[in-house]
This record gives C-alpha cells, sequence and structure tokens, in this order.
C-alpha cells in the first residue's frame, strides 16, 4: 500500500484527488498566462510525478492554455486544479487546493517578466480577519457551500 503524501480537490467537492509521489519545485508564477488562468497576481504550483496524483472524485476538465500545456480545472465551480506540460512525467497541482496548503511553501518565482507593481507591497497593506469584517448577524446566516478539507 502506498503512503498519502497529500489530498486535495476544488471548491465544491465535485472533484478529488491523492497524491502519492514527493512534492518538488513548490512555486509562484507571474507570467500572464497564469494570471489569466487564476484570475490572480500569480498562480501557487507544486510538482508530483503525473503517476503519483490519483482523481478519488470526479476528474478536472482541461483547457490548453498553449499548445503543449493543459490546465486542470472543476467544470463545476471553476478551481484551477493543475498544469502540465504534454512531454514531462511531471504535474503540478495548484497548492491553494491541497487539503493543507499550508504545509507547502513556495521557494521559488517563475514569469517575473509579468509581476505586477502591487505584488511587493502587498504584505503591507492592513488587514482584518472575516470575523470583524462581517456583523454577527449575516455571519449566522452565511452558510458556505464549500467542501471540507478532507473526504
Amino acid at each position: 500500500m502506498t503512503d498519502t503524501f497529500a489530498t486535495g480537490g476544488c471548491q465544491c467537492g465535485a472533484v478529488r484527488y491523492i497524491i502519492t509521489e514527493p512534492f518538488e519545485n513548490p512555486h509562484i508564477c507571474h507570467c500572464r498566462m497564469c494570471q489569466k488562468a487564476v484570475g490572480n497576481y500569480f498562480a501557487a504550483f507544486v510538482s508530483t510525478r503525473r503517476s503519483g496524483l490519483t482523481w478519488t472524485k470526479g476528474e478536472p476538465s482541461f483547457f490548453r492554455s498553449s499548445e503543449i500545456v493543459q490546465r486542470g480545472f472543476c467544470k463545476d465551480c471553476g478551481t484551477p486544479l493543475t498544469f502540465a506540460y504534454d512531454t514531462k512525467d511531471r504535474i503540478a497541482v495548484s497548492i491553494g487546493s491541497l487539503d493543507h496548503p499550508e504545509a507547502v511553501t513556495p521557494v521559488r518565482q517563475y514569469g517575473l517578466e509579468s509581476c505586477l507593481p502591487a505584488f511587493e507591497r502587498l504584505h503591507t497593506l492592513p488587514g482584518s480577519t472575516t470575523e470583524d469584517d462581517i456583523p454577527a448577524d449575516f455571519r449566522e446566516r452565511l452558510k458556505s457551500r464549500q467542501h471540507p478539507d478532507r473526504d
């Protein structure tokens, strides 16, 4: 029996996966293609062997973002899940789709030519907790439809 290295999935729970191979190259990518794919300043990914990724519930849909790359996502909720070159035996999963994203710390950045100017100062912005921003009576009515970070 192979040990589980990590589990994860999409926001709605329609697609779930298990990873049985170690992670490599945790990184963020600022390239414009990644910005568009995740709808954010950058994409955060970590790689593993394709053979170590198994879909345990549903399967992602794929978008060919270039002639040599496919990106996997949930067709129901839109969560970005994977990035993979056609010719490589590795696949990258989005760090945010992991059940425990806090366990992975990026060690490299790519696509710096498209790094948005605000990126350098994001960590200096003032902040607050969700509870501080949403009134108690509204929080009581707020029901999350997000799948829990577990199977």
